[in-house]
């Protein structure tokens, strides 16, 4: 569990970001939701296919 203590002088804002931050970290919400639904495999892999044609398309244009 991921516990985060308010300092003093410390605004509640300011804490809650740095929960956002550690949680994001753990990846717990994207665990969470990827468990939401099944994905089959072949869907998978096609979609990680996806993403890595696009990232290559985005490092060639930067270059």
């Amino acid at each position: 569990m991921i516990f985060v203590e308010v300092k003093e002088q410390e605004g509640l804002d300011r804490a809650l970001k740095r929960f956002k931050k550690k949680i994001e970290r753990v990846r717990v919400l994207k665990q969470a939701r990827a468990r939401m639904h099944y994905v089959k495999p072949t869907m998978r892999r096609k979609a990680e296919r996806a993403r890595a044609i696009y990232r290559s398309k985005m490092q060639m244009r930067e270059v």
